[in-house]
Formats: structure tokens, sequence, C-alpha cells
């Protein structure tokens, strides 16, 4: 089914964006420096990517979840999406620790 693969990413960040809303860790805490980072982390592994194309590791696969679109050779539309996704997931998760280590560190220095 095409188009399969890019609906899971969407579902999941939608996911993620919920947990995000819910205790505004990244977008609703600070959405211009969640933005830039998220934009910097892309546009660093899609550089990642060129490199590996151009020396013939990165290779797309065939897969029937796939749109078909390509934007450069073996570089799916999907893959700007994932990694956009994969930033934004791994900032929220730091900031998710950074919320759970908050207070521990408070109630140590207080000790």
């Amino acid at each position: 089914m095409p188009g399969l693969y890019l609906l899971a990413i969407l579902l999941s960040a939608a996911g993620i964006a919920a947990l995000d809303a819910r205790f505004r860790l990244a977008w609703w805490h600070a959405p211009g420096r969640t933005a830039a980072a998220v934009a910097i982390g892309a546009a660093f592994f899609l550089a990642w990517d060129a490199v590996a194309i151009v020396q013939g590791v990165f290779v797309k696969g065939d897969s029937p979840l796939l749109l078909g679109i390509d934007l450069a050779p073996h570089l799916p539309l999907e893959e700007p999406v994932f990694l956009a996704f994969l930033s934004y997931l791994a900032l929220v998760c730091f900031r998710g620790a950074q919320r759970l280590q908050g207070p521990r560190r408070s109630q140590e220095e207080t000790a």
C-alpha cells in the first residue's frame, strides 16, 4: 500500500506532538528554538545521507510502502520527513528527561 510508511511517520509525529503539548516540552515551550533545532538536525542528517548516497552506501530499497516520489536518486520523499521526526523525537525525549531530573537535582541540592 503506497504511502503507508509516510502515514506511519506522520501518525507517530502526531503522538509525540500530543505528548509535547500535554507536558510543554519542546514546541509548546519554545516554538522558535524547536523549529531551529529540528531544521538543523534534519539538515545534518540529510547531508549525511547525501554523502552516503554519493559513496554508494545508502541506496533506496524497493518497498511497496513508499509513495514512489524521489527527491534525488536514492532519496525518497519519506526520508526528510523521517529525519525531521527523528530530530523532534530526540528533542522531546531530551526535554522530558531533563524535566524528570529537575526535581531530583533540587532535592539533592537542598539535602
